[in-house]
């Protein structure tokens, strides 16, 4: 169901206030430079900071844009399965084709627990979901077995955005759950070799700045072109490094900002990215071509 490039989205503010326009004009770069789908209010778009008016807003908004076009994916996962079931309610309500649901954090949950807890979201959602994995945030790794009995067992769990780092983990979940289970990269700096694994493509970062050579990179693999893909990897890989020098979305924030896009500051308790930092940025930005 979801393959190519998909743009995990900033939500763009203005003196704090969400951004309609800007985020529309965003969507619109993004959807004018090849991308495959949107992912909105998830990490990259600052979800744990937004209102349950923000968060329909702007899922709406997205809807909106791409209605007819690609794919939005609304990023619905919470530490309580509760909330969790109704924020995917209310994605549904607002038109969202899919759910993103991040694994619960600071509680810690065993296995068991998560698999009671996506086996639970899967019974109350009419819409496909999308299991979030990504331990450096959470504090909690859903292993390929689990993954495996929730694809086994919940027909409307379609796939991972799989950000562990962790490239033996991506073999084991392509191996236990097969060719028609989404695994989509969630690390912008090893979708190409996630792809090579058996990935159908990645929820990124990147895409927010560069969406055009992000989606060629997975056109050019999945065309047999491994070789104009590799080149797109390696052109992309030094300012995916500068974009995760400072927690995401700190950085990618700053360089839409030199850029001339509207992002705005993140919203507590994020901090706009600090000034030694700014060069290493700056550079990476520079050396691959964009104009600031």
């Amino acid at each position: 169901m979801f393959k190519g490039s998909y743009v995990a989205v900033v939500t763009p503010f203005k003196q704090g206030i969400l951004d309609e326009d800007g985020l529309r004009k965003n969507l619109r770069f993004l959807l004018e430079n090849n991308s495959q789908g949107i992912v909105a209010c998830a990490t990259t778009g600052e979800s744990p900071s937004l209102t349950d008016d923000e968060f329909k807003r702007v899922i709406g908004i997205a809807v909106e844009e791409c209605k007819g076009k690609v794919s939005v994916i609304a990023g619905a996962g919470t530490n309580s399965t509760k909330k969790t079931i109704k924020l995917i309610e209310m994605a549904t309500l607002a038109g969202a084709d899919a759910a993103l649901v991040v694994t619960p954090y600071y509680n810690k949950p065993t296995q068991e627990g998560l698999y009671e807890h996506y086996q639970e979201v899967s019974r109350a959602s009419k819409i496909p979901v999308i299991i979030y994995n990504v331990p450096g945030r959470t504090g909690c790794n859903i292993l390929p077995s689990t993954v495996a009995r929730l694809n086994n067992d919940c027909e409307n769990i379609v796939g991972i955005k799989e950000a562990s780092g962790n490239l033996d983990q991506v073999s084991e979940l392509v191996r236990l759950c097969g060719e028609d289970f989404d695994i989509l990269s969630g690390d912008d700096s090893l979708t190409f070799p996630m792809l090579a694994l058996g990935a159908k493509g990645v929820i990124s970062v990147v895409a927010n700045i560069f969406p055009n050579d992000m989606s060629m990179m997975c056109k050019s693999f999945f065309d047999g072109d491994i070789v104009r893909a590799r080149r797109l990897h390696l052109k992309l890989f030094p300012v995916v490094k500068a974009l995760f020098i400072e927690t995401n979305p700190i950085p990618v924030k700053k360089a839409m900002e030199l850029m001339g896009m509207p992002a705005g500051k993140p919203r507590l308790p994020l901090v706009e990215m600090s000034e030694k930092n700014v060069p290493t940025l700056k550079k990476a930005l520079s050396d691959y071509g964009a104009c600031l």
